[in-house]
Parts: C-alpha cells; sequence; structure tokens
C-alpha cells in the first residue's frame, strides 16, 4: 500500500504536463474519459465511491446512500497480468521477479486509478488463476492488491517446477479484458509457449497492450564463478561462468517491438521508486 504514495506523488509532479488526449480520431484534443455514460445498476453506497454518483430517487426511497454504477468505458478499463508462475519465484538481488512484477503493477495501477480509470487483475500462478474484476478508486485497488498478495502466497506454497506456457496463460487473461481495453503484463517471459509471438501481434491492433519485462541480475549480468542450479527433473547441478558476461541487449524487448509492443525491462535489484521513469515509458499507465 506505500506504493499508492509514490504514484499519487508522481502523478502530482506530472499535473503541469500536457494533458493527455483521447484514443479516437479527429482535430479536437480531449481528455481521457471517464467510466462510461451508460448506468449499469443502482446499488449501496460503499467507501471510495464517487459522490457524484449518487442517485436521488433511490436515496429518498430507501433512507440509505445508493449510487449509480456505469457500464465501462472501454479506455478507461484496464486490466493487470501478474506472471506468479514457478520461473518467477527467483530472485539474486534484492527480492523475486515475482515480487518486483507485484510492486510494477501496484505502481501503475495506484496511478491509474488517480487518473479515473477502473482496474482489474489477472494472476497466474503454478496451480491456479486469480481474477479480481475492474473496479474504480480506492477500494478497487485495495482489492487488485489482496488479490496480488493471495495469488503470490499460493504461488510459493506450490511444489510445481515447470511453467505452464504464457500464451495460453495470457489467451485465459484476454477473456476478461473489456473490447478495446488495456492490458498491462508483467513477466519474465519464460516458456512464451508456441502461439505467443501471434497473440502479442494479434492483440497488439485489437487493444492497448503493455509489456513489462522482469529480469533478474543474474540474468541480465552474469559474474563469474560456480552456481548451484536444479535441472527440470529437481536434480541439484553445479555449473561455471568462466568469464563475466556483459550486459546485451535484450532478446525479449527485440521480439515484443517485432510484435508491435510497447515494452519496458525492469531490473529486479533496483527498489520500487526507481522503476517510475521506466514505467512512465508505458503510455497507458501513466496517462
Amino acid at each position: 500500500m506505500r506504493l499508492r504514495h509514490v504514484a499519487l506523488a508522481q502523478n502530482a509532479r506530472r499535473a503541469t504536463r500536457a494533458q493527455p488526449v483521447g484514443a479516437l480520431p479527429g482535430t479536437l484534443s480531449t481528455r481521457r474519459r471517464g467510466r462510461g455514460i451508460e448506468v449499469h445498476d443502482i446499488r449501496l453506497w460503499l467507501d471510495g465511491d464517487d459522490v457524484r454518483h449518487i442517485d436521488a430517487n433511490a436515496t429518498a426511497r430507501t433512507g440509505h446512500l445508493h449510487v449509480r454504477t456505469f457500464h465501462d468505458d472501454p479506455e478507461s478499463a484496464v486490466l493487470l497480468f501478474a506472471d506468479f508462475r514457478p520461473s518467477m519465484l527467483f530472485g539474486t538481488k534484492r527480492t523475486f521477479k515475482s515480487v518486483a512484477a507485484a510492486e510494477a503493477l501496484a505502481l501503475a495501477g495506484w496511478s491509474m486509478i488517480a487518473s479515473g480509470r477502473r482496474v482489474g487483475l489477472f494472476a497466474v500462478g503454478p496451480d491456479a488463476t486469480t481474477f479480481v474484476p475492474h473496479r474504480n478508486g480506492e477500494r478497487g485497488m485495495a482489492a487488485v492488491i489482496g488479490g496480488l498478495v493471495d495469488a503470490h502466497a499460493k504461488a510459493l506454497e506450490s511444489a510445481k517446477m515447470e511453467d505452464d506456457s504464457l500464451d495460453a496463460c495470457l489467451e485465459m487473461a484476454a477473456q476478461h479484458l473489456a473490447p478495446g481495453g488495456a492490458l498491462i503484463i508483467a513477466s519474465g517471459l519464460d516458456a512464451p509457449g508456441p502461439s505467443f509471438e501471434s497473440f502479442m501481434t494479434s492483440w497488439a491492433r485489437r487493444a492497448s497492450l503493455q509489456v513489462i519485462v522482469v529480469s533478474d541480475a543474474f540474468e541480465h549480468e552474469r559474474p563469474r564463478g560456480w552456481y548451484p542450479f536444479a535441472t527440470g527433473s529437481g536434480r541439484p547441478e553445479w555449473g561455471r561462468f568462466d568469464v563475466k558476461t556483459p550486459a546485451a541487449k535484450d532478446e525479449r524487448l527485440m521480439l515484443l517491438a517485432k510484435c508491435g509492443v510497447s515494452a519496458v525491462r525492469l531490473d529486479v535489484e533496483h527498489d520500487p521508486e526507481i522503476m517510475i521513469p521506466e514505467l512512465e515509458a508505458l503510455d497507458v499507465a501513466w496517462t
């Protein structure tokens, strides 16, 4: 929850910048839309609801505060995808890749909530998936964070060693994506699967698709020495790197660029606050 203050402070610093514009073509620039205008339901007031949506008639009739809810405006609905598969439960500096992914999504989520967007979550673990429906306000983001915590705890309890293919997981997540909405993926992109490239290319044309590529220090700059590791069957082994492996151009970013997907690499060893300039490259996360 502390990342909320980091994201909100960054929003305040950006307030003097040019206002974001809507995604629809035209000669008149406008602010991005909020939620839709078509009423979906009238329900009891919940903490975090917008006072502007109080329904006077229902409130007067029942004596209890009621609010109107609306169908999602596609441009305002954002789904966060958290990869907690076994390959993400790894880290050599500061924290696990899975934790860094959750931190990045929390920062992006708080920023979007502050901009009036509705945020949902789809988290995939070794044995199960977790879905949190799109909601707005602090209460909605609190539900997303709760989903991240629960999904990560379940992932840590699993004994499964192998990853399910990422393309199959993304296909499941896409079923919860609002038409024309946005999808932000935080993953190391291990075990992408045979349909990964075609999925990313297709969805980059159909929705706003952004990827946070999570990278451990050992992956992008390995110091020389002996290292223990486990084979696919779980058998322990040792391997040696005779020379320090220099940082190289990330092939994952090159593949995503080929698919037409906007992406940034997030190095796990950095603290969450240092992530913000990198995350700002993802337009949907900060506009």
